[in-house]
């Protein structure tokens, strides 16, 4: 029998790990790594090194393995990342397999929490079909707890709602109906173009809680240019980014 421990990691600090997740990494059998390219060689680094920081001795092994690319070009979003997913679970089913021939638990690190904007929850379910595995979840830091938290902001106004979205429903649907307050993940960049920016003040953090986070706040007037050079140069510095933003019709 196979287990699969997902377990959340928070923003990319290795002190953002709760001490819930640091025994079931030091639990599992072996912990798994995804690799994601060049450019993205950070993303498997930051994972090395919370293995380094948290990882007992004689703990678990660690195994790497390459996970497939989503096909950017297939013109039915839901279709692609649908294939893609499939195909990632097939490249899960073999990682597991070859980690561990006679069974046994493996882990798998997630940034922020796996219920947060995050398939891999929905890639265990793919791999449930494919072999006999239980799934257990670790909850994480998430992202938006790191950004307000850099930021020193309440996520909320009293007693009011707020509504977390992606870039794309941003771009194309406008303002959330019945908030005030909006937070944005999986922003392919710059959405927040979309809007008319009169009233509304932005909150933005990229590489939230990790060493290298920037941070740029304010009237979304004064500072979207700002915002979308920063993200430009960041982008390029690292080959990667992760952003994410609030949005608030008055400052609060």
């Amino acid at each position: 029998m196979f287990n699969l421990t997902l377990v959340g990691i928070g923003a990319g600090n290795p002190r953002h790990l709760t001490l819930q997740a640091i025994d079931a990494l030091n639990a599992a059998d072996v912990i798994l790594i995804p690799r994601k390219g060049p450019g993205k060689d950070d993303l498997a680094g930051l994972r090395r090194q919370i293995c380094t920081d948290v990882l007992r001795a004689g703990g678990p092994r660690i195994h790497e393995f390459d996970l497939p690319v989503r096909d950017a070009a297939n013109p039915d979003y839901r279709a692609g990342v649908d294939d893609w997913h499939d195909a990632i679970a097939d490249t899960w089913q073999s990682a597991i397999r070859a980690a561990l021939p006679q069974g046994g638990t493996a882990a798998f690190m997630v940034w922020g929490d796996p219920a947060l904007y995050d398939s891999t929850l929905r890639i265990a379910d793919r791999l449930r079909d494919r072999m006999p595995v239980t799934v257990t979840v670790i909850p994480g830091l998430t992202a938006i707890a790191a950004l307000t938290a850099g930021h020193a902001i309440a996520l909320n106004e009293i007693g009011a709602p707020f509504v977390v979205t992606t870039g794309r429903q941003l771009r194309e649907n406008g303002w959330p109906q019945g908030v005030d307050t909006a937070v944005v993940m999986l922003d392919g960049g710059g959405a927040f173009q979309a809007l008319n920016p009169d009233g509304l003040w932005i909150w933005w953090s990229a590489y939230a809680g990790m060493e290298n986070e920037i941070r740029i706040a304010g009237p979304l007037a004064e500072v979207a240019d700002k915002i979308i050079a920063t993200r430009q140069k960041a982008r390029a510095d690292h080959g990667w980014i992760m952003d994410i933003y609030l949005l608030r019709r008055s400052a609060g």
